[in-house]
């Protein structure tokens, strides 16, 4: 399974990590607790974690395909949720 990971500098770690997981919450499996989340979508998953100066995604899917389609699902949602803070969101496989 191709995986992504993002380090995203950001004061707002913990609250963007709650707004996302409160959001995708309606409609999908969530964990969150704490500074950590898990979003288990249907071909794949993302993992977040918030620390004081970053958060920290990783996303994994069933295929190269799915892994970009759920990062740009994920960063999408990420800069909607920042407002009008400006992440910089650079993918690592």
């Amino acid at each position: 399974m191709p995986i992504s990971r993002a380090e995203i500098a950001t004061e707002s770690g913990e609250k963007l990590l709650k707004r996302l997981c409160k959001h995708w919450a309606h409609k999908l499996e969530v964990e969150q607790q704490g500074g950590e989340g898990r979003v288990s979508f249907e071909d794949g998953s993302c993992l977040l974690r918030a620390e004081p100066d970053k958060l920290q995604v990783a996303v994994e899917a069933l295929d190269e395909e799915g892994l970009d389609r759920l990062e740009g699902v994920v960063a999408s949602h990420l800069e909607r949720m920042a407002g009008d803070e400006a992440l910089q969101i650079v993918w690592e496989n």
